[in-house]
C-alpha cells in the first residue's frame, strides 16, 4: 500500500477553511477516494481538551509562549494519533491549519521568533509536513466581519482569536502571503473573497483532485 497524502488548509478567521474542506471531503468522498479530516488545535481527545483552553474567550490573557506550546502540545498528539496512521492506511489526510498557523499567528502576529518557532516544529513535526498547503487568502476586515458574525450563530464559545483587531490578522495575513512567496510549490495562494464555487474549483485544480460534476 503507498503512503497517504497530507495536505494542509490554512488562513485567518472567516476564509472559508471550513466550508471549503466539507466540499473536498464530499468530493473524495464521491470518487471513492480515502481521506480522512482533522483539525488543530483538535482532531484527538487531547487536542479536543487543549483547543477548548485556547479558544474558549475567558483565556484572552493566555501568554504567547503559552499559546505556542499548547499548540504544539494538540499537534504531537494530532501527529501520533491521527496523522501518521492515515498516511499509513494510505488515505489523503486533509488538516484545517498546521504549522504554518503557528509561523502566522504566534510568529507574525504575536512576534515570537520564527526561528524559534521552526525549531519545535522540528521537534515535533519530525519530518512530517503537507505536501500541498491551501492558503485561503482575504481581506482581514472581511475575514473578521465573517467570524464575529459566525460565532454569534454557534452554541460554543471559541471567540477568543475573534476578539483581536484587524491589525493582528493583517500581520497575519502578511505572514502567511511572506511564507507562500518563501514556498509557492507548496503553499497556494486562492482569493477566498469570491462564490463558494469558484473557490471549490480553484482547490481542485490546486490539488489536481478532479470535479465530481
Amino acid at each position: 500500500m503507498s503512503r497517504g497524502r497530507f495536505v494542509s488548509f490554512e488562513g485567518i478567521e472567516g476564509c472559508g477553511k471550513t466550508t471549503q474542506i466539507g466540499l473536498l471531503a464530499q468530493t473524495l468522498e464521491d470518487q471513492k477516494i480515502p481521506f480522512t479530516v482533522t483539525r488543530e488545535p483538535g482532531g484527538t481527545a487531547v487536542g479536543e481538551g487543549i483547543r477548548r483552553i485556547l479558544l474558549h474567550s475567558e483565556t484572552i490573557h493566555l501568554t504567547a509562549a503559552s499559546e505556542l506550546l499548547l499548540f504544539y502540545a494538540s499537534r504531537s498528539q494530532n501527529i501520533t494519533e491521527k496523522i501518521i496512521p492515515s498516511l499509513e492506511r494510505g488515505e489523503m489526510v486533509i488538516c484545517d491549519r498546521f504549522f504554518d498557523a503557528s509561523m502566522a499567528y504566534q510568529g507574525y502576529g504575536r512576534g515570537i521568533p520564527l526561528e524559534f518557532i521552526e525549531k519545535v516544529t522540528d521537534l515535533v513535526c519530525n519530518g512530517y509536513r503537507p505536501e500541498t498547503t491551501v492558503l485561503l487568502d482575504i481581506d482581514p476586515a472581511v475575514g473578521l466581519a465573517r467570524a464575529r458574525a459566525r460565532n454569534h450563530q454557534r452554541a460554543d464559545d471559541e471567540g477568543r482569536f475573534e476578539m483581536e483587531n484587524v491589525e493582528f490578522y493583517t500581520r497575519i495575513r502578511n505572514g502567511y502571503l511572506e511564507l507562500a512567496q518563501r514556498e509557492p510549490q507548496r503553499i497556494k495562494v486562492i482569493e477566498a473573497n469570491r462564490s463558494i464555487e469558484e473557490v471549490h474549483a480553484d482547490v481542485l485544480r490546486a490539488l489536481g483532485v478532479r470535479s465530481s460534476e
